[in-house]
């Protein structure tokens, strides 16, 4: 949610915010909404004091024996011009309200400009792209060859973009979300949560999800979503609560099922496991001091490219221009992993700071003992990683000629030592 004292104080500021995200000014109308919006309640306040004193002046009135006729008429013309009143001030809201909320994120400043993701900045590329001796499949290829990757069962019980794992491939899926989860937990500080994966319509609003992004979501009755990310249940673990300063950073970490229409995807990754309804992800969701969330993107970046160093991925990181960046986010880095199947890097992780946007939808806050009031928290997320595009990534990196899969030493542990998946030992 935007920031209605920073656009009364910064109007231009905020437009310039806005056109960098390719978005027509908006000041104007905000604040000329606003005008009016405290002009009714001024007006509201006004009668409501004038309806006070001609009440108190009909009962000293009533009790001298006087006429209070001409009073008690003023009363009621009182009370239906504040009917009208009120009225007006609840539109003049809701009309704000509506334009606050639909308006994304402003970019940071060291953000890149640009209209898509051509115009993002590469940071950096981390090893070297894996290169075979054979031609490269892709994972879909590898995982129906090996039995235990199935679409068409998939398809004939839910739909397209879906997918039936079983044996060794459904093993190593669960392997590296338990290698994520205990790397996070164990050395980087995130606490693990298990989360509802059904929130209220509250919920997915004070994220940022709805009203935006509603054809993208799966409903569930009439105040019921499936989370579309551990984001959402993680981030609102804060909602309508004051955290103690001492308490931040708040770092949490879990594995959830996601569910996403993929509106607007058609023809996108028809194929395969990396544009699905259902998918899997390990979440990292950090809330902190505002002078803390630009240091935390970084540290929580890194905690997500520490996941691919150790399975031996080759990536790169790329911040997102105003024009590819999600709309809570106001600085945004995109993981991308080496596929040598497509023979190019894909995203497989997403880390934005989100500032205080999110926090004053949810009416998240922190106190400082020695500070008066409250003040709003920063909010951070990022996937460490998606387990699905990770499993996507190890099939196309670590197969081999014959169509097997050479287990990551990493991953050996959580595969009960098993060190390569075929058709006879899947």
């Amino acid at each position: 949610m935007q920031d209605l004292r920073f656009i009364r104080e910064n109007p231009d500021a905020f437009d310039t915010g806005l056109g960098r995200r390719g978005l027509a000014p908006a000041s104007a109308e905000i604040l000329e909404l606003d005008v009016q919006r405290r002009a009714a309640q001024t007006a509201v306040q006004e009668m409501q004091q004038r309806r006070n004193e001609a009440s108190k002046l009909i009962g000293a009135a009533k009790k001298k024996g006087e006429d209070a006729t001409d009073l008690m008429a003023e009363v009621q013309s009182i009370k239906d011009r504040m009917d009208i009143a009120e009225k007006d001030e609840r539109a003049r809201a809701a009309a704000l309200k509506e334009i606050l909320e639909t308006l994304p994120n402003l970019p940071a400043d060291d953000v890149p400009d640009g209209a898509d993701e051509d115009d993002n900045r590469e940071e950096r590329v981390v090893g070297e792209a894996r290169q075979m001796n054979f031609e490269a499949r892709e994972h879909f290829d590898l995982g129906e060859a090996l039995g235990m990757m199935d679409f068409e069962t998939a398809a004939r019980l839910s739909g397209s973009r879906f997918v039936v794992l079983s044996g060794a491939l459904a093993k190593l899926d669960r392997a590296l979300a338990n290698f994520m989860l205990t790397l996070h937990t164990e050395e980087f500080g995130y606490t693990e949560v298990v989360p509802p994966a059904l929130v209220r319509t509250q919920t997915m609003y004070g994220t940022g999800q709805l009203p935006k992004f509603e054809e993208d979501l799966y409903r569930a009755g009439d105040n019921f979503w499936l989370i579309p990310t551990a984001e959402v249940p993680l981030t609102s673990l804060v909602a309508d609560a004051v955290t103690g300063v001492d308490e931040l950073p708040l770092r949490v970490t879990a594995w959830t099922p996601c569910f996403r229409s993929e509106a607007g995807s058609a023809g996108k990754d028809t194929r395969g496991m990396l544009r699905q309804h259902q998918f899997s992800k390990v979440e990292l969701v950090s809330v902190t001091h505002p002078d803390e969330s630009e240091n935390e993107l970084e540290r929580m970046t890194g905690c997500a490219e520490e996941v691919l160093k150790r399975l031996g991925l080759s990536y790169r990181l790329v911040t997102l221009c105003t024009g590819d960046m999600g709309f809570n986010a106001r600085k945004t880095y995109d993981i991308e992993v080496w596929l040598p199947g497509q023979n190019r890097y894909r995203e497989i992780s997403s880390c934005s700071n989100c500032g205080d946007f999110q926090a004053r939808r949810m009416n998240a806050r922190f106190k400082v003992p020695t500070e008066k009031g409250t003040r709003f928290v920063h909010t951070l997320n990022g996937s460490g990683l998606a387990v699905g595009r990770t499993l996507i990534a190890v099939l196309e990196n670590y197969q081999q000629e014959d169509g097997s899969i050479a287990v990551p030493d990493v991953l050996k542990p959580f595969m009960g030592g098993q060190d390569r998946i075929d058709v006879d030992r899947g």
